[in-house]
Formats: C-alpha cells, structure tokens, sequence
C-alpha cells in the first residue's frame, strides 16, 4: 500500500461520511493563508474526536495545542451550550487565526485560547482549581508528551479520556535505540503510562491522509 491509496480512501470517507463543511474549510483557508503548517488532523480524524467527546457526554475539553483551531471546532460541536473547551497554543499567531476560527464557528463564548508554554498554562489551570476536564486531546511538542500526560491526569476525574496524537511516529516508536526528541518522549510517555495504575490505555497504528501514524487512549479509572 502506498500513501496515494491511503489518502485515496481518507477522501472517500470524508466525502461519504461527513461532507463538504463550509465552517472547517474556512479555518483551513484561514490557517494556510497565515502560514500556519499542514499539520491538523485529517477530517476522519476530527470527526472521531467530536464522536468521543459526544459518547463520553463531555462537557469540558482541554486541547494541548491548538495550531490554528481546526481540532478544536470539531471538538466544541460535540458540547452542550454550557460546554467549555480551553484549549492551549504557545504561538501568539496560531492563537490568533485559532481565536478567529472558533468565533467563525459559533463558539467564541465556550472556547478559551490560552497563550503560553503548556506547562504553564496546565500549572495556571490547576492553581485556579479548574474543573475536572471530561476529554483530554494533547497534541503538541511530542518530547513534553509526559509532561502533559502527568498534567491531564491531574486534571481529570475517573472516567475522563485523554488522547495522545502521533504516538507511532513512522514505526520508529519501537526503535528503543532512537535519541530523536520525539520518539524518546513519545516512549518515555508509554512508560509513564505502564507505571500508572489510575489508568488504563492502548495505541492504535493508524494510516491515512496524514501517513502512518497512531494514537494513544487513555481512560482515567481512579
């Protein structure tokens, strides 16, 4: 199989199952035309996020890393009108054209863009004693993954998912030899993780329109 096929069959199901989307293609016209990267994820990716917010009855989201909002929309349909996203980016751009994306969308007044290092902004929302978080979606500088992991777990109650993007990295997760930033973090948070007995998780291998790439689920039991 090659990345043609994969991106192939991504387009099917996007066309299929979701649709042409007016709002999410704005946020993506608006993130190319800032410069932001091409590193959102896929529309079939969104839409499982929206679909777990909406089975766990989430109504609070903590999204670690925000690029320009695409995630964060997906995620802020799937709550209630009393819902509440934050959702963290340390670049005052990003933030920015995030900012506008989301009122774009209709969700100006549920969803809060914090600017800053994202241990900063955790350790901010546990000062303020923030509400336990339903759904937790880190995806941002994947050496600090086990940072943010200790940091969703402090911030979540038992029944609370965290998700954890791009944790195959390629397959090179399994390189135990490997000294790139990435894959060290991305292995150090399974290993935070196995050692973690509040929690129960998997990782799933993924392909499609962003390659070959993965996820971890985290389920907080106590």
């Amino acid at each position: 199989m090659s990345q043609q096929v994969w991106t192939a069959v991504d387009d099917y199901f996007t066309e299929t199952l979701i649709g042409d989307d007016p709002v999410l293609a704005a946020a993506q016209q608006a993130a190319d035309a800032a410069g932001l990267p091409r590193i959102a994820v896929s529309a079939p990716q969104g839409k499982q996020l929206q679909l777990l917010a909406q089975t766990l009855g989430a109504k609070r989201v903590l999204e670690v890393g925000t690029l320009g909002g695409y995630s964060a929309i997906w995620m802020a349909r799937a709550l209630p009108a009393d819902g509440r996203l934050v959702t963290l980016e340390i670049d005052p751009v990003h933030a920015e054209v995030a900012r506008g994306n989301l009122k774009h969308a209709g969700f100006a007044e549920i969803a809060e863009v914090r600017v800053g290092p994202a241990a900063e902004s955790l350790q901010q929302l546990a000062d303020e004693g923030a509400a336990p978080f339903d759904l937790v979606f880190i995806d941002a500088d994947k050496p600090s993954n086990p940072v943010y992991f200790a940091w969703a777990l402090r911030l979540t109650r038992p029944g609370s998912l965290i998700i954890v993007d791009n944790t195959v990295r390629g397959g090179k997760v399994a390189e135990a030899d490997s000294t790139d930033p990435a894959i060290v973090g991305t292995r150090r948070l399974h290993d935070a993780i196995a050692a973690e007995p509040r929690v129960s998780a998997t990782s799933i291998q993924t392909v499609g329109a962003k390659g070959y790439d993965g996820f971890t689920m985290i389920r907080v039991q106590a």
